[in-house]
């Protein structure tokens, strides 16, 4: 009997010290934001379970009569292998153009 209840014990312990893996229980560890109103914006986040973003957008004058809202950013977190993917990312007048080391590239 008392070798049944030093298992549970052990075994009780060892669940509650397992981690969460929950997205969901992530804790924002910082957050910055700053709304330049029509001349753009920027901000950034950072949660305890690694992934974190940053963005920053301006207008742009395309032409005489186009003007385009221009963002530059990047984001990252850790997938499900374990490694941490980066991807910095552009998107203007030519559309949203991503780089990282894990997208192809044509």
């Amino acid at each position: 009997m008392k070798f049944t209840v030093v298992v549970f014990v052990a075994v009780f312990g060892l669940a509650l010290a397992a981690p969460i893996d929950d997205p969901k229980l992530a804790e924002t560890l910082r957050y910055e934001n700053d709304n330049i109103g029509v001349d753009g914006y920027h901000f950034a986040i950072e949660t305890s379970d690694g992934t974190s973003r940053q963005e920053s957008a301006q207008l742009k004058q395309v032409d005489a009569e186009n003007v385009a809202l221009t963002i530059q950013g990047s984001y990252q977190y850790i997938g499900n292998d374990g490694q941490t993917y980066e991807v910095k990312y552009i998107a203007d007048e030519n559309g949203f153009q991503p780089q990282g080391a894990h997208i192809p590239v044509a």
